[in-house]
């Protein structure tokens, strides 16, 4: 009762705040983002302009709800106030792609590993052919070793984890959510999806957000490291990271990397101790 009690109260006469877009080059466009659990807040009229064709790194101190505000931008978690908008359309207009963190619970264990790829076509009311010419694509693109005719709980994690990719991927989508997509891969595994996800990017252009808890790979795969602050989370800062792609094992070592991640743990420590 007191959690019901101590909720913010949004009063339906007041009128909402006119609407701001963001810059130019902008995909995602929030603002008011308001979020409460428990009566507490964990988002506070939360403002964030997201730019199209660049990967963006979530990170912050444990708690801000990284994997939260994904989730409520592709519309898995409900917001209590605010206003969500992709190259000005609403979510149920907007093609998305969501990449789970647990692959185990993502696929469909009674579905053939190639049928859970397939699956965002079908519903799309894709056609055989069109279906067929897109798993050729996906295939090529991921140069697949594994049978996909398997179920998934027959296949590696890595192996899982690639198909789950592959899903989120197959009917082109304008934006792509990961969710920590590497925390339950080994480290060969690790390395041969960061891979591929650049080689996407590279190919499609596809926004990305990407929520990890590994800072070196936050910024390895980043063109922008959003840091967030503790709750009520805030934007502490937006640090552009620029390194030429495709990013290597060599990128590791490159001063420019070296900097970035620098100063990233730096304020990322600053809120921490905040």
């Amino acid at each position: 009762m007191n959690a019901v009690l101590n909720a913010p109260a949004f009063d339906a006469d007041v009128p909402a705040p006119e609407f701001k877009p963001g810059p130019s080059g902008t995909h995602i466009t929030i603002r008011g983002l308001t979020k409460y659990f428990a009566g507490w807040p964990l988002y506070e009229n939360f403002d964030l302009d997201i730019p199209k064709h660049k990967i963006v790194s979530v990170f912050g101190p444990n708690g801000c709800g990284k994997s939260t505000l994904i989730n409520m931008i592709a519309g898995l978690v409900p917001i209590d106030s605010g206003e969500i908008l992709f190259d000005g359309k609403s979510l149920k207009d907007t093609k998305i792609g969501y990449v789970f963190q647990n692959y185990r619970e993502a696929m469909f264990p009674w579905m053939r590993t190639i049928d859970n790829i397939a699956y965002p076509l079908k519903l799309e009311g894709k056609s055989k052919a069109e279906v067929d010419r897109r798993m050729a694509e996906l295939v090529a693109s991921f140069d697949v070793k594994f049978d996909l005719n398997r179920y998934p709980y027959e296949l590696s994690g890595g192996q899982q984890q690639t198909a789950s990719i592959m899903r989120a991927l197959a009917p082109n989508p304008e934006v792509l959510f990961l969710d920590e997509p590497f925390s339950a891969l080994d480290f060969e595994m690790t390395l041969f999806i960061r891979e591929k996800l650049q080689e996407v990017f590279m190919q499609t252009g596809t926004t990305m957000m990407l929520v990890s808890h590994d800072l070196e790979e936050a910024v390895y795969l980043a063109d922008q490291v959003l840091l967030l602050t503790k709750r009520p989370t805030k934007v502490a800062e937006i640090l552009p990271y620029n390194d030429p792609r495709p990013r290597t094992t060599a990128t590791l070592s490159e001063p420019s990397f070296i900097d970035a991640k620098k100063l990233s743990l730096e304020i990322f420590q600053r809120e921490v101790r905040r």
